[in-house]
């Protein structure tokens, strides 16, 4: 059978190694999937099969320092994991029995407990079986912390399989964006990567495990392996399988491009995934440990954690290259990885350098030196242009893409009231006047910008029924917010350091305390307006919806933080951790909570926390946040020199101009308020069965969905209606960057490229080329 496409030349920065204990782990999985009843007789594989996919040697590969015992353990969960796959496929995907489906997961959940006194029902197949045999003899050696999150990394691999189901009923593809997210629950990645703290014996830290550094490795860990699988899968599961869950595809319908161009793109992605992860692991980890103290003993698990990540991805590498189950017989040329790395000792089976934390020396006789040249030289290119952005170029007025609205605006009739409430509050917070050391002459705002800027529009839109003291409340928020996104990068972001930043971003935790009681003097205008927003807002609210919310602003000003960092580096961010981040920076959550605030408590967590809900809120959360970089990217490209922008990134990503990466982005936009359709019409009605919902808890959950319509109605009505992004305004806010001369990189905090891999910028100099 031909090839669809041919396999493009992978980036593998790290050296695969193989387990000495591999043929011990052959035979014990086989032995232990033969009385799990998984082999003959089960419907679903023989014992060819099993060889020939061979997860012992999958496991051999991404655990090479484990002992045999733990090798053996690991290999039966990955047996059972595939076993599962290929049960739920055979009996639910074929039939798309939905109903059968959702039966079956449920019972699932039974058979993790955390608690190992607590009894477990008596399994009725292969699956459920295999999974109270794995739990009992995993999770003893673990703490509770681990096995909480193992339990819900497990549980979400297996419910999100309803998901692909559901598509696949519809025939619906899902777009870019949507489809990432959920990969990397129904991938199972982050299920891998608890098991390489087992396999590993190497905890992540309680305190650290929910922090942005973990959560990012895992993340670009989870989309490095899903996407890698997705290039070798792609023939499998869209000629024999029907599967619509394939990256492949994904770009291939959303890009309107061939498959082979698809493909193209998605290694490209995955690249830009473990460049990121690289960049994290060692920009961010360290900072991380001391915020934190950790111990030795802690900073060991750690750092063990990250070397057994790098480990997953060059092992899951080679096996795909070896396995039956995937497409595999291209070209030597094309199917080749390049090789550099971060790898650790033992039998390296392509070449690279030493372990994480330095750079060693040749580990293959004659093949280091070329691998690091080929990996550096072919990712080059897309590297190089992460760092080396120029600043307030003169990208004009760029045409906006076609931005979708099904939803009507309705205005607050207190809109006047609050614009004059505004102004006077925003005064007496100090928000119009230059504060002591500031870099900008005449301060960050005046009256006049800040009527252009007309926050209580905003508000008016996204709250059209608030009372007066509501709709003052949202006009107040959102100015603070802005306010503060504007202040960091002019005050923080010319400093050589991140200390003065991370010291005021400390200090909001002062101005929001969990009992709603006394704060210190403040000393800033952000300072100012936090404590008397916090003081309006969170105390007629319960403790834990107190603790809810301050989280969200902790979240954005953190996101400030993460902004400041790219921009000291001067690098464009990765497409996955900008639109994510994105989220948090826009204020997303923080409006969103403003929300739910009026729905008490007649809606339950696990109702906010449900599939459905969580989705319809992030596609709603993109579709604002793109929508204001379309809008904003001339002010923010041209004017403030940002590097922060939407179609910035996707120019960056796919190396073309300001017109292209609009229309993207635009397309993007277009995709994601269809996926807020498509759950608000659909899936909402079931999740009101799913959950027994009584009639008050339905109107709340139906009211919550109209306010998210409202909040992007009302954001697009700002956006035309408000003066902070017109041309004209502009000149007149930015005099000094409206000139051609402003074009140009202004000294250090714009030099040369830097940051982890960026000597290939050097090439070539070292070549004699321009």
């Amino acid at each position: 059978m031909p090839q669809p496409f041919e396999l493009p030349q992978f980036y593998v920065p790290y050296p695969a190694r193989l387990n000495p204990h591999l043929e011990r782990a052959r035979v014990h999985t086989k032995a232990w999937a033969r009385e799990m009843d998984m082999l003959e007789g089960s419907g679903i594989w023989e014992e060819s099969d099993l060889d020939s996919h061979d997860y012992a040697l999958l496991c051999a590969y991404t655990h090479p320092d484990c002992s045999g015992p733990a090798l053996d353990l690991v290999t039966d969960w990955y047996v059972w994991v595939f076993f599962f796959d290929d049960h739920f496929l055979d009996i639910f995907k074929r039939s798309q029995d939905m109903t059968g489906a959702k039966l079956y997961l449920d019972r699932l959940p039974a058979f993790m407990p955390v608690d190992l006194s607590q009894p477990v029902p008596e399994p009725t197949n292969q699956v459920e079986a295999g999974l109270a045999d794995l739990w009992a003899r995993t999770v003893p050696a673990m703490s509770d912390d681990w096995r909480r999150r193992f339990a819900e990394s497990t549980q979400f691999l297996l419910e999100e399989s309803l998901w692909e189901l559901d598509n696949i009923s519809a025939g619906r593809v899902s777009n870019p964006i949507e489809y990432i997210e959920m990969r990397r629950k129904v991938g199972g990645a982050p299920w891998s990567a608890n098991l390489i703290e087992y396999a590993a014996s190497a905890e992540v830290p309680a305190v650290i495990a929910a922090s942005r550094p973990m959560r990012v490795l895992r993340d670009t860990f989870a989309d490095g392996v899903h996407l890698r699988n997705d290039l070798f899968s792609y023939q499998r599961e869209t000629e024999q399988e029907g599967e619509l869950a394939n990256a492949v595809l994904v770009l291939e319908r959303f890009l309107g491009i061939s498959t082979q161009e698809a493909a193209e793109r998605v290694n490209d992605l995955l690249t830009s995934r473990l460049q990121q992860f690289e960049h994290t692991a060692f920009t961010e980890v360290e900072p991380l440990a001391d915020q934190y103290g950790l111990g030795p003993k802690e900073r060991h698990d750690v750092f063990a954690y990250v070397k057994g990540l790098q480990d997953w991805q060059s092992g899951g590498h080679e096996w795909h290259m070896r396995s039956s189950r995937y497409m595999n017989g291209a070209g030597d040329g094309a199917a080749g990885a390049v090789t550099s790395g971060l790898g650790g000792t033992g039998q390296d089976t392509s070449g690279g350098f030493g372990a994480l934390g330095g750079l060693g020396g040749p580990t293959g006789l004659g093949t280091s030196a070329a691998g690091v040249f080929r990996s550096l030289a072919a990712t080059m290119p897309q590297r190089l242009r992460s760092f080396s952005h120029v600043p307030h170029q003169q990208v004009g007025a760029v045409a906006l893409p076609d931005i979708p609205m099904p939803f009507e605006t309705r205005l607050s009739g207190h809109l006047d009231a609050s614009r004059a409430h505004n102004v006077e509050w925003s005064r007496r917070m100090g928000m119009l006047d230059p504060e002591p050391g500031f870099p900008v002459p005449g301060g960050l705002w005046n009256a006049e910008k800040l009527v252009a800027y007309d926050f209580a529009l905003c508000a008016a839109g996204i709250h059209p029924d608030a009372d007066r003291d509501s709709l003052d409340l949202t006009t107040d928020w959102l100015t603070w917010g802005t306010y503060g996104d504007d202040y960091y990068p002019i005050v923080f972001g010319r400093t050589p350091d991140m200390a003065a930043a991370r010291h005021t971003t400390d200090r909001f935790g002062l101005f929001m305390p969990l009992d709603a009681g006394a704060v210190p003097p403040p000393v800033t205008a952000l300072e100012r307006g936090l404590a008397d927003l916090w003081h309006r807002t969170a105390g007629p609210m319960r403790p834990e919806a107190r603790r809810t919310f301050r989280t969200t602003i902790e979240d954005m000003t953190e996101s400030w933080l993460w902004e400041l960092a790219n921009q000291k580096q001067n690098r464009i961010p990765d497409p996955v951790d900008y639109i994510e981040m994105r989220r948090k920076t826009f204020g997303s959550d923080l409006t969103m909570s403003l929300s739910r605030i009026g729905h008490g408590g007649t809606l339950s967590p696990e109702v906010y926390r449900s599939r459905p809900v969580r989705a319809m809120e992030s596609a709603a959360a993109d579709f604002a946040c793109m929508l204001n970089d379309v809008f904003s990217y001339q002010k923010e490209i041209q004017f403030e020199g940002e590097i922060h922008n939407a179609v910035l990134v996707v120019q960056n990503f796919l190396d073309c101009g300001p017109e292209e990466g609009m229309r993207v982005v635009g397309a993007l936009m277009a995709a994601r308020m269809a996926e807020f359709q498509h759950i608000t019409e659909t899936q909402l009605p079931a999740l009101f069965e799913e959950f027994h919902l009584d009639a008050v808890a339905r109107r709340a959950l139906e009211d919550y969905a109209q306010e998210l319509r409202d909040w992007l109605a009302g954001i697009l009505t700002w956006h035309r209606g408000c003066h902070r992004y017109e041309e004209a305004a502009l000149l007149r806010h930015f005099p000094s960057a409206a000139s051609p001369a402003a074009a140009r990189v202004p000294g250090p905090v714009w030099g040369a490229p830097a940051g982890l891999g960026t000597s290939a910028a050097r090439l070539p100099a070292l070549l004699g080329r321009r």
